[in-house]
């Protein structure tokens, strides 16, 4: 659905931010400088410097003319701590591997899993939602409040713990969170106005904004092999775009007008390097773009849903099932969003990027099968060729960075 281009659209938004940061953290400066320090001077006793220790010259043997009795096992302090049997641990030598250390493979999967599990679940509940209470706006700030809610929830309870937050790194968030939230009410939309499918056609563009705003804003260079890749991208959207049955200028615009939106988050995130969790940076963005989006659903949808939104939308349905459908898309939509992004952190670009790819063709393909469009051939056959074009783009650009980060560990 347009929306999921939020977060998870590969080598863009927040994705970008937590490229940086996970990189920032696989940098061993600080290790290997204390991995190779000497002494800088006379130890006291004859003792050395092991990773700024001083250790007794009897632990490390140098009195040759008293041979030790006994073995000495020397453990990390931590290490020893936590293993001791008077205070309850584990005895010397046993270490409790977890479940998520010991099957990652299994646990990413899970991740990748409920990922498009909960964005198909959301685009069928946001989608029939629109059917009987067509306010894109207001359903917008829905989806953010809902997500607040939870963010605060789980702040309160301390899963996770609250990052702090200071002015330089508001300062760097409030650019990505506007454009964020700008794009999520635009795809929203696009999303009301036209077939779930046709969203999704044109969102898959998206990678062609980031290209030319990296060559001609940020002023990177891009090689002609991705430009080249983005050809069938542009030729599958307009040709699913002439023959689309729900087509409509409205929708049409909503969710180009949304790609130039996470083009321009996607620039501003890597302006916002930190070194804070994906879940906390989620759920400060989610707040700044709640106050973002509150004005203009007031102002565009006020009158309307006072009037008669809410009463037809009541009238259609009933109280219960109407808040009840709120509830559920706005949770199903932060929890989306947020599995996109722990999911980044555990796997590589190229990965995430295939699985984004993945996920749009489940999401296209359900919401043929739920909401019955029908499509034409053309539609059809310029769809998938769109779908191949975001394939080959993500899989080059992944690779591209990839080779980058090697060398900069080289």
């Amino acid at each position: 659905m347009a929306t999921t281009g939020a977060i998870s659209s590969a080598g863009s938004g927040i994705a970008g931010l937590l490229r940086l940061r996970r990189t920032a953290t696989r940098d061993p400066p600080a290790f290997a400088a204390r991995a190779t320090a000497r002494p800088a001077g006379p130890v006291a006793d004859g003792g050395n410097l092991i990773w700024g220790r001083q250790l007794r010259p009897a632990l490390l043997h140098l009195d040759k003319s008293s041979p030790p009795t006994r073995r000495v096992l020397l453990r990390p302090v931590a290490a020893a701590a936590s293993s001791s049997p008077a205070e309850g641990g584990d005895p010397v030598g046993e270490t409790k591997v977890g479940f998520a250390a010991k099957y990652p493979a299994l646990v990413t999967g899970f991740f990748f899993f409920m990922w498009y599990f909960l964005n198909v679940i959301f685009n069928i509940i946001n989608k029939k939602l629109y059917n009987y209470f067509p306010y894109p706006y207001f359903v917008s700030v829905i989806h953010l409040f809902v997500g607040v809610v939870y963010c605060l929830v789980s702040w309160t309870v301390g899963l996770p713990k609250r990052a702090p937050m200071d002015s330089n790194l508001l300062k760097l968030l409030i650019p990505v969170a506007v454009c964020h939230a700008i794009g999520h009410v635009t795809s929203n939309v696009s999303f009301a106005a036209v077939a779930v499918s046709f969203t999704h056609t044109v969102k898959a563009l998206e990678p062609f904004f980031n290209a030319a705003a990296s060559q001609f804003i940020l002023g990177q260079q891009i090689p002609w092999s991705l430009w080249l890749s983005l050809a069938p991208v542009v030729i599958g959207v307009s040709m699913a775009s002439l023959t689309e049955l729900s087509f409509n200028w409205t929708g049409f615009i909503s969710a180009m007008i949304s790609n130039v939106s996470f083009t321009y988050r996607s620039i501003y995130s890597k302006k916002a390097m930190t070194d804070m969790d994906s879940t906390n940076i989620y759920a400060y963005i989610s707040i700044i773009a709640l106050f973002v989006c509150i004005p203009p659903a007031i102002l565009v949808e006020g009158p309307q849903l006072m009037q008669h939104g809410f009463k037809d939308a009541i009238a259609k349905v009933g109280l219960t099932k109407f808040i009840s459908d709120l509830f559920w898309v706005g949770l199903f939509y932060h929890l989306y969003n947020q599995l996109a992004t722990n999911t980044l952190e555990r796997v590589a670009p190229l990965t995430h990027a295939v699985g984004n790819v993945l996920k749009r063709v489940f999401v296209i393909g359900f919401s043929i099968i739920v909401f019955g469009n029908k499509i034409s051939m053309q539609t059809g056959i310029g769809t998938c060729i769109a779908i191949g074009g975001v394939a080959i783009y993500s899989y080059i650009k992944a690779k591209m960075e990839e080779e980058k980060r090697q060398m900069k560990a080289a």
